[in-house]
């Protein structure tokens, strides 16, 4: 049976204390199919500002429709979507960027015939002018690609190919960075690598992440808040610290 322990405004325990956070990104009764397949059934969450909300389940779960759900790539059948106040569920997907979300979809989407550089510049098309600064934040970010930028984003290794993408979305200064599988075939020195980013990215300047995750326990690690799905429909939400501890729920759906 759904154990939804958490709504609106998502309650979670840190370093002993509770706190709430204001809920930027409001997922209310979403529902989305392809065809006669109905993938998400009624999903409701958030995604509060300056944390982390992992999105867990096994594979067919929902994770990715959801994200897609949101950013407007899959169209819902029904339910609302809500950022900052203001409902988005029919916004376009081109004007996605401009209300202040970024979405990173899984495999690593670089422009493989440009250069870093170049690719890292796509992410601010709709911005105009961008500052050397911005870039230089990014190379600072992302030493590795720094190391790269002229050359062809075809020679980059995934690990390198992940920290390119993530960097160009960050060029768009989301308000909320939607992450699917940034893990997926990478070593764990590199997952470490760049989840250690991500929580620095939140503490410091208030980011927000809606991350999708195969891997539980390193998005756990990371993560604020967990949301485990299943069947296309919220099991459980609770401070990611809690679900950690809860064994049978991990052992039941999470795989570890």
């Amino acid at each position: 049976m759904p154990d939804t322990r958490a709504h609106g405004s998502t309650a979670v325990a840190t370093g002993g204390d509770t706190a709430t956070a204001p809920a930027l990104l409001q997922i209310e009764d979403l529902t989305s199919s392809y065809g006669a397949v109905r993938a998400l059934d009624g999903v409701s969450l958030t995604a509060d500002a300056g944390r982390i909300t992992a999105v867990l389940g096994a594979n067919g779960a929902g994770k990715t429709t959801l994200l897609r759900t949101v950013s407007g790539l899959v169209r819902s059948s029904s339910g609302r979507v809500v950022l900052d106040g203001e409902d988005i569920t029919s916004a376009s997907v081109e004007s996605m960027v401009g209300r202040g979300m970024a979405h990173v979809p899984e495999g690593r989407g670089v422009i493989a015939e440009l250069t870093v550089h170049e690719n890292l510049r796509v992410g601010a098309l709709f911005r105009g002018k961008v500052e050397k600064s911005e870039y230089d934040r990014i190379y600072d970010l992302f030493p590795r690609i720094a190391e790269r930028r002229d050359q062809p984003a075809h020679v980059l290794s995934g690990g390198e190919r992940q920290m390119l993408v993530i960097g160009r979305a960050l060029l768009a200064q989301p308000r909320i960075l939607l992450l699917d599988e940034p893990s997926l075939g990478l070593a764990p020195r590199i997952v470490a690598q760049i989840f250690g980013l991500l929580r620095r990215l939140v503490d410091s300047e208030g980011l927000s992440v809606l991350l999708v995750e195969q891997n539980a326990r390193s998005a756990l690690s990371v993560a604020d808040v967990g949301v485990v799905l299943n069947l296309g429909r919220v099991v459980v939400t609770d401070s990611a610290r809690t679900l950690m501890a809860d064994e049978d729920l991990r052992h039941a759906y999470l795989g570890f």
